[in-house]
């Protein structure tokens, strides 16, 4: 596990937040074409009706698409250090050691901030974000 200072993490955010940004964007494409398939074969599941038989195959393989392109970025994401926590908020965190026990910590950034202005410990989560500094 790579482990980031404040600083390392806000130099990082170059190159995460536009991967970030386009995790939200590609996730929201997931969720519009999973509700399409579903409705499809809702509409599959009464009896058809006018219902053009390739495009249930269609949607599949969109749906399977998306599901690919997603994995991607979320392992670009990955393989910078940083670890995907929502991917509908583009929430993330960076790996780091609290300076003044060594405690492994999360420094914690959310699509639409700034820099990387918090931390929490392990089991914290976002809703015990901190501010920084330590």
């Amino acid at each position: 596990m790579q482990f980031f200072t404040p600083d390392e993490a806000n130099s990082t955010l170059a190159a995460v937040r536009p991967l970030v940004e386009r995790l939200v964007e590609e996730r929201r494409s997931y969720v519009a074409l999973g509700a399409e398939l579903e409705e499809v074969q809702a509409l599959v599941a009464g009896n058809g009706g006018s219902l053009d038989p390739g495009r249930v195959g269609e949607l599949q393989e969109a749906v399977a698409r998306a599901a690919a392109g997603l994995a991607a970025i979320v392992g670009q994401i990955n393989e910078l250090g940083v670890q995907v926590k929502d991917l509908d908020r583009g929430l993330v965190d960076f790996p780091a050691r609290h300076p003044e026990n060594g405690d492994t910590v999360l420094l914690c950034w959310e699509l639409g901030e700034p820099d990387v202005g918090y931390w929490h410990g392990l089991e914290d989560g976002f809703a015990g974000r901190k501010p920084l500094p330590f």
